[in-house]
């Protein structure tokens, strides 16, 4: 268990669900390998296309269907989305929350007979989203407000929906929490406690306050950006846009910065890229009808597209696409391709205990080997004193000797060692004294992101591992 369980950060509500399909898997007899390793893709597959339906729903129901049908098209073609939103991080999951619950919410869009709202409906859905992930507190706060003040009866709000829904949400996930931990643990408190009031999340790195204007959240967009842009003016919808801004700003206090911690948010932009393609087409065409509201969209089926549209179209697809699988296929992939090869040989009984010599939580670990089999991975647990050094630094500043002091203490040498090919350049005289040699290479990067150039991931086997 990584060291956010021992802080009691993390609540046990997100990995119950892929705990249930292992159970599954297992009663049928289909934990292999590769269905263990494939399988929570998949599920988290399923949660992606139900956000891609709800943001369908969603559009359709603020402009139009041919707003829909295009911001459909922009989730789909974003480079990003399709990089990030089939992982098993909990931020994805709570992607796919914020996007089904801001389609119920009365004060994010008008009611019809094709899409009732349900405050309700987006309370709980709002309230999960928080249990599984409480940083998307962020959103809800903001809508709620929003809610709170255009509701024509704010009493009924809060003391009738507001505290039953949350208390009976929070008060499953602290019992579920309880029964886990052992004890009564109270995550979303220690959670803000580690991230907001101690700027924890800061001891992983941090970025300048303007990098998610200048730097994350475009690079996130990418080429989409000029059609979000275009899309948040033409229009007009403050109360999406203005949540937009509300998420990046209150993230950007935060010294610590990354991708996926403003990834709910990025739909949402979508949508109004989706908006500024439904302008072009209808402005490209004959007809003089405007996009803003439902009853007044018609569908383009028949009508040919503008020059500036069909560039516009074929410029996402070819920025995008190669992007996406570059980032999917290639990029980064030797941690993956290194536990599939320890798989396979764990399987055949040729792996006895394996060390990573490399950033703690480099690979996917258990997850893919699924095999009873001893292994160790640097620790990166936060220090209580400032400036002090965890395993995974102290590593990185003297791999030899960490590696040797490591070895001093060693009853049996690990029969597998695993680590990135700049650091063994370090430790080749270390592995020939303790007699291990490289049984495999696996290409993992090819340019430096936050660390030296990491451009393969080397395997090494101890030669009197087995006879």
């Amino acid at each position: 268990m990584t060291w956010e369980w021992k802080r009691g950060i993390r609540s046990y509500l997100h990995p119950m669900l892929f705990a249930f399909l292992y159970k599954l898997l297992q009663v049928t007899g289909l934990d292999t390998p590769y269905i263990m390793i494939k399988a929570p893709r998949l599920m988290q597959s399923i949660f992606s296309a139900i956000g891609d339906l709800y943001l369908y729903k969603l559009s359709d129901a603020l402009y139009g269907g041919n707003v829909a049908t295009w911001s459909l098209f922009c989730q789909m073609a974003n480079w990003f989305i399709f990089f990030c939103l089939n992982r098993t991080f909990s931020n994805c999951l709570e992607t796919v929350l914020t996007i089904m619950g801001l389609y119920y919410w009365p004060c994010i869009r008008d009611s019809s007979i094709d899409y009732p709202v349900n405050r309700k409906w987006g309370l709980v859905i709002a309230a999960l989203a928080c249990a599984i992930r409480p940083t998307s507190a962020v959103i809800w706060l903001y809508v709620g407000m929003l809610e709170l003040f255009l509701t024509p009866n704010k009493v009924k709000f809060i003391i009738l929906e507001v505290i039953p829904i949350g208390s009976l949400v929070l008060g499953f996930t602290c019992l579920l929490d309880r029964l886990m931990y052992g004890s009564w643990v109270i995550v979303p408190l220690n959670f803000l406690k580690f991230n907001f009031l101690s700027s924890g999340g800061d001891y992983y790195g941090t970025h300048p306050w303007h990098w998610y204007f200048t730097q994350g959240f475009l690079v996130m967009l990418f080429t989409f950006t000029p059609f979000s842009i275009a899309g948040i003016i033409k229009s007009k919808n403050q109360k999406l846009s203005a949540l937009i801004l509300w998420v990046l700003a209150i993230y950007s206090i935060l010294g610590h910065k990354e991708f996926r911690f403003v990834l709910p948010v990025l739909p949402i932009a979508l949508i109004f890229s989706g908006y500024a393609f439904a302008q072009m087409e209808v402005s490209g065409s004959s007809s003089s009808s405007s996009v803003t509201k439902k009853k007044q969209v018609p569908r383009q089926n028949h009508t040919k597209w503008s020059p500036k549209l069909r560039l516009s179209f074929f410029f996402l697809l070819a920025t995008n696409i190669p992007m996406a699988l570059y980032m999917s296929l290639f990029h980064q992939r030797g941690t993956e391709d290194a536990m599939n090869y320890l798989s396979d040989e764990a399987y055949k009984g040729r792996v006895k205990s394996i060390l990573f010599l490399m950033p703690c939580h480099s690979t996917p670990y258990y997850s893919t080997l699924h095999r009873n089999i001893p292994m160790q991975f640097l620790d990166c647990t936060p220090s209580a004193e400032k400036g002090e050094l965890d395993e995974s630094d102290q590593f990185l500043v003297n791999p030899l000797g960490f590696a040797s002091e490591l070895a001093r203490n060693w009853s049996e040498p690990p029969s597998h060692i695993v680590l990135f090919a700049s650091e063994e350049t370090k430790l080749r005289d270390f592995m020939i004294q303790h007699s291990f040699k490289e049984v495999r290479r696996f290409f993992h990067a090819h340019f430096k992101v936050d660390r030296d150039l990491q451009s393969s991931v080397v395997v090494y086997v101890v030669n009197h591992a087995f006879p």
